[in-house]
């Protein structure tokens, strides 16, 4: 259990000293902090596009920060200019990129397409929209995703 409802994910470079000196993008670890002041009803709020993609991503963060929680398994988001992975996962040199997509088109996927050539990574995953469904994803903790 964390003792705070948010955190700040640090930005993953491939070298520690870098990542330290990075901007970090706030997650919720409770997405009720972002349902309970909002007026959408879940019809209205998966009929709202920004809203509804902002909630998918925000759950799936938190489900890999709570469940990376006493692993080897650390989270991280990257973004380079305009290309940006959601989620990155490492466990010792394995590397791991997350996208997610709560819209029905899958489209163009450029920010994964620049991390794998920066990075080489073990694996590259999209949740939802033609990806791995959702509710597949949230079944396993972040550590199955990196050692699969």
């Amino acid at each position: 259990m964390h003792p705070f409802e948010a955190t700040g994910l640090p930005k993953f470079s491939g070298r520690r000293v870098r990542q330290r000196g990075s901007s970090s993008k706030l997650q919720v670890l409770n997405t009720a902090l972002m349902t309970a002041p909002s007026p959408l009803d879940l019809g209205e709020a998966r009929r709202d596009g920004e809203f509804w993609g902002r909630l998918v991503e925000s759950a799936v963060g938190a489900h890999l920060l709570n469940t990376a929680t006493g692993t080897q398994v650390e989270v991280f988001y990257w973004r380079e200019r305009n290309r940006e992975v959601d989620f990155v996962l490492r466990a010792g040199k394995r590397v791991v990129a997350i996208e997610v997509k709560s819209g029905r088109k899958r489209g163009m996927l450029p920010g994964l397409e620049a991390f794998s050539k920066a990075f080489r990574p073990h694996r590259l995953l999209l949740v939802g929209a033609q990806g791995i469904p959702l509710e597949e994803f949230l079944l396993e903790p972040a550590a199955a995703w990196v050692e699969a």
